[in-house]
């Protein structure tokens, strides 16, 4: 399927073809976050749940019982989060609707342990999905990548189980037969 030419922004959801090889990110939803032709794009796996509790990997965060996911290959060390807060979390960053990326952890830490956040309105990723300048243009350009405009649901409102094929469903026509496609075309 071609796609029209598309410049990679904070926002646009990037949904893996349906026989992307590449285990880290087949059939995956990434939200790209961050994007400079000088530096680069970032972006997080929306729907790759690591089967890990935020309390059972942070010590500071041991009353936070929500999963934990898995934000991409790069930098696995690092601990990333998007929320719903906006500027009631200092430093954060607006990502689309009413996404916002990061902001000030020991904030967030403090008024989670207080009640005063809800754990469900921030998403915990460890590591991040990174591109070199000029990457994830390429790869787009080579048909690797599906996109679509990012809607704050699909961070927050539907299961990540479901999230790959809702997505191709909401862009319709072609897109929705995609999500009968078998993930090894050697199947069919």
């Amino acid at each position: 399927m071609t796609e029209t030419a598309i410049i990679p922004a904070p926002g646009l959801i990037l949904l893996s073809e349906p026989f992307m090889a590449d285990p880290h990110f087949k059939r995956t939803v990434v939200l790209l976050c961050e994007h400079s032709d000088d530096d680069g794009t970032v972006g997080f796996v929306l729907n790759r749940p690591l089967g890990m509790k935020v309390c059972d990997t942070l010590v500071d965060m041991d009353m936070v019982d929500s999963e934990l996911f898995y934000g991409g290959p790069v930098a696995q060390d690092t601990m990333h989060y998007l929320h719903t807060y906006g500027s009631a979390v200092e430093d954060s960053l607006h990502i689309m609707d009413n996404i916002y990326w990061g902001g000030n952890f020991e904030q967030i830490t403090e008024q989670l342990n207080l009640g005063i956040l809800d754990p469900k309105q921030i998403k915990f990723f460890l590591g991040y999905s990174g591109w070199s300048p000029g990457q994830l243009g390429d790869e787009l350009k080579e048909n690797s990548w599906l996109t679509a405009s990012g809607k704050g649901q699909y961070v927050f409102g539907i299961p990540e189980a479901s999230l790959w094929s809702k997505i191709l469903q909401d862009k319709g026509g072609r897109y929705a037969e995609v999500i009968h496609y078998p993930e090894d075309p050697s199947l069919n």
